[in-house]
């Protein structure tokens, strides 16, 4: 698309879940806009999982930033991972595309849930937009990006 253009002219950094222990319950990114890019990819990193512990990610949609009407999108949810099934030390990706929301109805929001069950958990995430439509992506990022080199 861009043969000339640095990586992070094609990509934002929109929203994290810094990584951390996870108490058992569920996290959540803000709610964002899909209408800057062409894509969004969630990213979802575990370090150790802790003594039974559970992992399960998804992206939701809603009407607008305040998170009216969320609800799941279809197909963009992970297989559970688990510490007895080797779920430590992974990292998952969940990609959609504005296309794949319910536009009809007017879903134009995205955000990631991640549920920690049984044992706190190492985790981490970033919801990445991708191949932006109006300007380098670098104009999107949240303000917690420190630097770009």
């Amino acid at each position: 698309m861009f043969p000339n253009a640095k990586g992070s002219e094609l990509f934002a950094v929109l929203a994290t879940i810094d990584p951390a222990s996870l108490a058992v319950g569920t996290v959540t990114t803000g709610w964002l806009s899909v209408a800057n890019f062409h894509a969004l990819v969630a990213s979802i990193e575990t370090g150790a999982l802790g003594t039974s512990a559970t992992l399960d990610a998804k992206l939701q949609q809603a009407l607008d930033s305040s998170g009216t009407s969320a609800k799941d999108i279809t197909g963009k949810a992970i297989t559970q991972l688990t510490q007895a099934g080797g779920g430590s030390a992974k990292q998952i990706l969940i990609n959609v595309k504005p296309e794949e929301l319910d536009t009809v109805n007017g879903f134009g929001f995205v955000r990631l849930s991640i549920t920690v069950g049984v044992a706190a958990s190492l985790a981490g995430a970033q919801v990445l937009g991708v191949n932006p439509r109006y300007a380098t992506a670098d104009a999107f990022n949240q303000a917690a990006v420190a630097q770009i080199i």
